[in-house]
């Protein structure tokens, strides 16, 4: 089974307790975790937690039954399962792999829209990371007490990662407002700028 940022955090959450998957997707969001896992879609979650089942990762310990809730199954960490996961975490953090997100691959697009269209949209973006920053700050700063640093690396992580796209955008949004970052393919001008004014 490949790994994956869901599956290592699953393996994790079970090493301290059994629990069943919607315990799982409230402790994850509780603790931030939400921030570095994809935990929206529950439907996805339901599906990994039955192949790591299915794989012996994790093991069904009993099925809670409560008549103010549907029935649960509550899962626990296999011995499998933890050698899995010491092995996966050992992996992630001493390899750096490709990844392949959305935003390089649409920059290696970039001459398809107009560097006026450009320059907005990435006004946006950084608009929004900017946002973020203050938003995740707010988050940490609203827990009340200081959290221990070995529990908020991945948010520290993740603030230098943006500060460090908010950096580049600045760059890349002087070169395009003083010219030295600039391309002229007029059909493709015309056609970017109908899409994104809706003429």
């Amino acid at each position: 089974m490949r790994r994956s940022p869901l599956a290592m955090a699953i393996l994790g959450l079970l090493e301290d307790e059994p629990l069943h998957p919607y315990r799982m997707q409230q402790l994850l969001k509780e603790w931030g975790k939400d921030q570095v896992v994809n935990v929206g879609q529950r439907a996805t979650l339901y599906k990994l937690i039955k192949r790591l089942d299915e794989e012996g990762l994790i093991r069904a310990r009993e099925t809670a039954r409560d008549h103010r809730y549907p029935e649960r199954t509550v899962y626990e960490l296999t011995d499998t399962g933890r050698d899995i996961r010491q092995r996966w975490l050992t992996e992630a953090l001493s390899t750096a792999r490709d990844e392949f997100p959305e935003f390089p691959a649409a920059l290696s697009f970039l001459p398809l829209l107009a560097p006026e269209t450009v320059r907005e949209l990435l006004t946006r973006r950084r608009e929004q990371l900017v946002g973020r920053l203050a938003a995740r700050d707010a988050l940490v700063d609203g827990v009340g007490f200081e959290l221990p640093r070995v529990s908020v690396l991945e948010t520290g992580y993740q603030h230098a990662i943006v500060e460090a796209e908010i950096r580049w955008l600045d760059g890349v949004l002087r070169e395009l407002a003083d010219g030295s970052l600039t391309w002229h393919q007029p059909e493709l001008d015309d056609a970017a700028t109908r899409l994104h004014t809706g003429a």
